[in-house]
C-alpha cells in the first residue's frame, strides 16, 4: 500500500507549471548522477594501459571494464526500491559516500594486479546505482506532461563518463595513477555534503508501506517493467557498451593512440548525453513509441555500416555519431515510457529493474566483442549481432509496446502522446 505524504503531488501545480525548487532539485540530481557516473567509469579509459602493463588478454581487458557495469546495474534493483521507501534525499548522499571507498582503494592500492582491479571494480559499481535514485526523485517533482523532458535532462548526467574519458588518462600522465581517483573522491565527498544540505524530496512523494520483497514482486507483475527493460537494454546498454569499449575498439581496429581514442569516445558520449533530453522532449510531444522506433532504426543502420569497418573519416565517424545520437534519444524515450505507464509509488522499483537491464545490456557486448576479436581478429561479427538485436527491439516497439500504449486507460492518444489526464500515475 502506498501513502502520499501530503495532498500536493509532484511539487507542481495541477496546471502543469513547474516551481523553481523543482528545477533546483533536477539540477542537483543531475549533478549527482554525473559525479557518480564519473566515478563508475574510471577504469574504462585506463583499460588499454592496464592491458599493456599487466599483460592482460582481450577478454580480461573486457572483463575489467564490464565488472563495474554489471554490479552497478544489478545494484539498481534494491537501490531503486529503497529510494521509493526512503527518498532521494537520503539515498543520494549514501550512494555518493559509499562510492568514495572503492575509488580511493583503486587509486592508492588496487591497481597492481588484475585481481585487485576486479575487486575494486566490483565495489565501484555502487556509483552506477545512482541512476535508480534520481529518476523517482525527479519524477515526483514534475507534472506528467513535463516528465519526459525532466527525466531526459536528468539522464544527461550519464555524461559523467565523458568527464572520465577526457580527464583520467591526462591526470595519470601528468600526476600519476592516484590522481584521477583522488580527484573524483574529493568531488564525491563535496557532492554528498551538498546533497545533505540542499536536496529535498517532493512534498507529495508517494511512500510505499509494503515490505521490500512484496514491492519487488508487484513491480515484476507490471508489463511496463519488462517492456521498458527490453528497450533500455538495447538503447542504454548500447551506449554503455560503446562508451566503455570504444577506446579499445578504436585502438585495436584503427590503430589510434590511447589519448586520441579516449577523446573520440568522449565525443560519442557527449552527443548521446545531449540527445537524451531531446528524446524525452520529443516523447512528450510525439509519443515514446515513435521516438523509439526512429532511434532504433538509426542504430540498426549505423551498426550495419560499421560492421564493414569503413574508413574512420568520414563514414566510420558518421556511423558512430549517428548511433550515439540515436542511443541517447532512445534512452530518453524509454524513461518517458516508464513515466507514462508506471504507478507513482513504484517508479523507483521499476526504474531499478529497467536500469539494471540497461546496465546488463552494456555488460554483454564488450565481452562478446573482446572474445570475437581475440578469436578472429575482427569486430564485424559483434557489430552485426548488435544490429540484429536492435532490429528485434524495433520490431517489438512497433508491435508489443505500441499495443500496450494504445490499450492503456487514462485518456492517452493512440500514438502514446500524453493527453490531459494524469499520466505516470496509473498502470
Amino acid at each position: 500500500m502506498v501513502q502520499p505524504k501530503s495532498s500536493k503531488r509532484g511539487g507542481s501545480s495541477s496546471g502543469g507549471s513547474v516551481s523553481g525548487r523543482a528545477w533546483l532539485m533536477l539540477v542537483l540530481a543531475t549533478v549527482g548522477f554525473g559525479v557518480n557516473f564519473w566515478a563508475w567509469a574510471l577504469l574504462s579509459p585506463l583499460a588499454p594501459r592496464f592491458k599493456d602493463e599487466l599483460g592482460l588478454s582481450s577478454f580480461e581487458q573486457s572483463l575489467l571494464v564490464a565488472v563495474p557495469v554489471v554490479v552497478g546495474s544489478l545494484g539498481r534493483i534494491p537501490v531503486g526500491a529503497l529510494t521509493d521507501r526512503f527518498g532521494g534525499r537520503v539515498m543520494f548522499p549514501c550512494v555518493s559516500a559509499a562510492t568514495i571507498v572503492p575509488v580511493l582503494y583503486l587509486g592508492l592500492a588496487g591497481h597492481s594486479s588484475l585481481a585487485a582491479l576486479l575487486v575494486g571494480g566490483l565495489f565501484l559499481g555502487i556509483g552506477g546505482t545512482a541512476f535508480a535514485v534520481g529518476v523517482p526523485l525527479v519524477n515526483a517533482w514534475f507534472p506528467p506532461q513535463r516528465r519526459g523532458l525532466a527525466i531526459g535532462v536528468f539522464g544527461a548526467g550519464m555524461g559523467g563518463t565523458a568527464i572520465s574519458a577526457l580527464t583520467t588518462v591526462r591526470l595519470v600522465d601528468a600526476k600519476g595513477m592516484a590522481a584521477p581517483f583522488l580527484t573524483t573522491a574529493v568531488v564525491l565527498a563535496v557532492y554528498a555534503v551538498v546533497a545533505v544540505l540542499l536536496l529535498r524530496d517532493a512534498p507529495g512523494r508517494t511512500v510505499p508501506g509494503e515490505p521490500l520483497v512484496r514491492r519487488l514482486v508487484a513491480t515484476a507483475r507490471l508489463g511496463v517493467t519488462w517492456q521498458a527493460s527490453v528497450l533500455y537494454a538495447v538503447a542504454f546498454g548500447g551506449y554503455v557498451a560503446f562508451s566503455v569499449y570504444l577506446p579499445t575498439y578504436l585502438k585495436s581496429g584503427y590503430g589510434l593512440a590511447q589519448a586520441d581514442a579516449a577523446n573520440r569516445m568522449a565525443g560519442f558520449v557527449l552527443l548521446a548525453v545531449a540527445m537524451r533530453p531531446v528524446g524525452g522532449w520529443l516523447s512528450d510531444r510525439l509519443g515514446p513509441v515513435r521516438v523509439l522506433a526512429g532511434a532504433l532504426g538509426v542504430v540498426v543502420l549505423g551498426a550495419v555500416v560499421q560492421a564493414f569497418t569503413p574508413p574512420l573519416a568520414p563514414l566510420g565517424t558518421v556511423a558512430f555519431l549517428s548511433m550515439a545520437a540515436a542511443l541517447g534519444a532512445g534512452s530518453g524515450a524509454t524513461f518517458a515510457l516508464v513515466a507514462l505507464l508506471t504507478p507513482a509509488g513504484q517508479v523507483g522499483s521499476v526504474t531499478g529493474v529497467v536500469g539494471a537491464a540497461g546496465g546488463l545490456g552494456g555488460f554483454v557486448p564488450p565481452l562478446v566483442m573482446g572474445s570475437l576479436y581475440g578469436a578472429y581478429g575482427t569486430f564485424a561479427a559483434g557489430l552485426a549481432l548488435f544490429a540484429i538485436v536492435a532490429a528485434a527491439a524495433l520490431a517489438y516497439t512497433l508491435t508489443g509496446v505500441r499495443t500496450a500504449v494504445e490499450g492503456r486507460d487514462g485518456g492517452q492518444r493512440s500514438d502514446g502522446r500524453r493527453g490531459h489526464r494524469t499520466a505516470g500515475t496509473t498502470a
